[in-house]
């Protein structure tokens, strides 16, 4: 995990585009100028704490990334490396496969990565991982192509402007979170999940993407049995590889059934007790969900410790969540996964959680109400919104291929929109925000493929979504209670800030960025009724925002 900036085709250094992204980096910054490039990269040490700098150089070719390719010692052993590698990085097998195989090598890859790779034949691209759990953002200017981690670098280096997209303002105020490649800055391109893109002569030129699903219908399978015990064993496999790190990890412990699993299988794959960190709740309203996860982690002997998270809490962390989430999502869960980072800070490095699990295998309510009759109550899964144009963006981005299942097809839309723009992205900021290193076993490709396709009955029965997966959390560790409701994160967030919907609006209505879309008044009467919450992150990314709501004192 870190921060990577470049500019290709271009004269000037991405030395201050990096600087921007130092908190992803916090053991150190690289910069290296060669003829048409400059690459940098701010390093957070995972794997090969002393080899594996970057920029990364082998067989004639460089790469900077972020991230990591969990099958580097399988495609070590695959292609007969051990003896040519110079580092114990997981990139520099890339660069072998690269020099033998092209852009093909890319399809080999497992795991969460950004990276800009520049090959012994001239060529240069920029990919990005099937799922887009690991950002990359372009920016192509004066005949340059400049990429970076976060769009704060070309955002606090001067580059461009803070011009809003209104279709992006749109979106963010309908949905919470922004849609498609643009981004809510004008010029500013956000690359689209499993992009495989060639630069050439300071143009874009794409070359398709890797698809995070395979396009195929339920299979027909009967036995669920010997699916549970796949299960497992694609689980166990997904867990294993996700644990490689040459520094501390643990995971982040909800009471709900993904953590938990994760839980389970790092119980079983760790001889010392597994560093747990749960964040509790103490305020009315809220669901606090610490008696479960803490009898999740006696019946698994983790090393759990809870952490709390009270209104005082929420006014520190929220101008540091506006000013983290450069790329705005107003995901009430940022507040308490920014606190759970704040708290594993100086014991783990690196964080397994579970987001991903309701996705692939049917975890929402909406997929239930999706499969259901209309006159029983069904509907669709679209999001309900005023803004015909942001419910048109919403469907074109979430139009899954032809020959699916509607569950499928309603898992696809999720995974097309709100996980790569939302719950991904707001676990990128909140982690690197605080120098650590996210990892979710679910998001792997080969869970994707055993779980998409599994017949719809094992991820949606009755009034029960993940069937398959609470049927075998069930005989594996029965204390995770897997057959109760599913609660998820909430956050008193409307019954903290109503009383001071007058004094935010007031701050926050000099900001341009929300005196654009809303008058002083419509603000306040917005945060009162606990429908504003979207607009305190429109300007995101700037220190003005955060200047804003830090006065504002509970």
């Amino acid at each position: 995990m870190c921060g990577i900036a470049g500019v290709l085709h271009g004269s000037t250094s991405a030395r201050a585009l990096i600087e921007t992204l130092q908190h992803r980096g916090p053991d150190g910054i690289r910069v290296e100028d060669q003829p048409g490039a400059s690459l940098a990269h701010a390093r957070l040490s995972i794997i090969d704490l002393e080899g594996g700098w970057q920029p990364l150089h082998a067989a004639g070719c460089t790469v900077i990334g972020n991230g990591e390719i969990y099958n580097y010692l399988e495609l070590t052993n695959e292609f007969g490396l051990s003896d040519t590698l110079l580092t114990g990085s997981d990139f520099e097998p890339l660069l072998h496969l690269y020099a033998q195989e092209g852009p093909a090598a890319f399809d080999r890859l497992r795991g969460m990565y950004a990276f800009c790779l520049i090959g012994a034949d001239g060529r240069t691209w920029l990919v990005r991982d099937p799922f887009g759990i690991k950002p990359l953002y372009v920016l192509q200017k004066d005949g340059a192509v400049l990429f970076a981690s976060e769009p704060r670098a070309f955002l606090d280096s001067g580059l461009v402007t803070a011009d809003l997209s209104e279709d992006a303002v749109q979106d963010l105020l309908a949905f919470n979170y922004t849609l498609g490649e643009g981004l809510i800055f004008e010029s500013i391109q956000r690359l689209a999940p499993g992009a495989i893109v060639e630069v050439v002569d300071g143009s874009l030129i794409p070359c398709g993407r890797r698809p995070a699903l395979p396009a195929r219908p339920p299979r027909r399978e009967t036995d669920e049995t010997a699916l549970i015990k796949r299960l497992d064993r694609v689980l166990d496999d997904s867990v294993r590889v996700h644990q490689r790190s040459d520094v501390p990890y643990g995971l982040f412990l909800s009471g709900g059934i993904d953590s938990a699993a994760i839980a389970v299988l790092m119980s079983r794959l760790n001889e010392r007790p597994v560093t747990a960190f749960t964040c509790g709740f103490e305020a009315p309203g809220a669901k606090d969900e610490r008696a479960k996860a803490e009898g999740v982690a006696k019946a698994l002997n983790l090393d759990w410790r809870e952490t709390l998270f009270t209104e005082t809490d929420f006014w520190a962390i929220l101008p540091k969540v506006a000013l983290a989430m450069d790329d705005p999502t107003a995901d009430y869960a940022a507040l308490p996964t920014y606190k759970l980072a704040q708290a594993a800070k100086g014991t783990l490095t690196v964080v397994l959680t579970g987001e991903g699990g309701d996705e692939l295998f049917g975890g929402y309510g909406r997929y239930r109400r999706a499969l259901r009759p209309k006159w029983l109550g069904g509907r669709s899964t679209a999001p309900r919104a005023d803004n015909a144009g942001a419910v048109a963006r919403w469907t074109a981005a979430a139009q899954a291929p032809e020959g699916l299942s509607r569950l499928q097809q309603a898992q696809w839309a999720d995974i097309a929109t709100w996980l790569p723009n939302d719950l991904l992205l707001k676990l990128d900021r909140c982690l690197m925000a605080n120098g650590l290193e996210g990892r979710t076993p679910f998001l792997d490709s080969q869970v994707a493929d055993f779980a998409f396709t599994l017949p719809d009955r094992f991820k949606v029965r009755g009034r029960y979504g993940k069937w398959l997966v609470r049927t075998w959390l069930d005989g594996v560790c029965p204390s995770a209670d897997p057959w109760a409701r599913k609660q998820g994160f909430t956050v008193p967030v409307a019954a903290w800030i109503a009383p001071k919907a007058q004094d935010i609006a007031l701050r926050i209505s000099k900001l341009e960025a929300v005196r654009s879309v809303r008058t002083p008044d419509a603000v306040a009467a917005s945060l009162a009724a606990g429908k504003g919450w979207p607009l305190l992150f429109l300007p995101c990314g700037h220190r003005s925002t955060w200047k804003a709501l830090i006065r504002v004192r509970p």
